[in-house]
């Protein structure tokens, strides 16, 4: 299906030197691998909150305490490497 979008210069011109990287004429093939790439993360992305919804309240106060307190620790080692 033919339809008009709007991008900035610099993506288009991107684009197409991906696409003569490629040896196409057109760069709608990887505007559709862009689209089927972000789409699919999206989906996962959805998923995986639904799954990680479905589990609360499953850990003990304790054990979500440390999780956090560990996670909070690696955080700030993180930042300052």
């Amino acid at each position: 299906m033919r339809t008009t979008i709007e991008i900035s210069d610099r993506h288009r011109s991107m684009l197409v030197a991906l696409a003569a990287q490629r040896g196409m004429r057109g760069y709608s093939e990887i505007v559709r691998e862009a689209l089927d790439q972000y789409i699919e993360i999206q989906a996962r992305q959805a998923s995986m909150k639904e799954e990680v919804l479905a589990m609360k309240g499953t850990w003990e106060t304790e054990e979500t305490e440390q999780t956090k307190s560990r996670l909070l620790e690696l955080r700030e080692r993180w930042k300052i490497s």
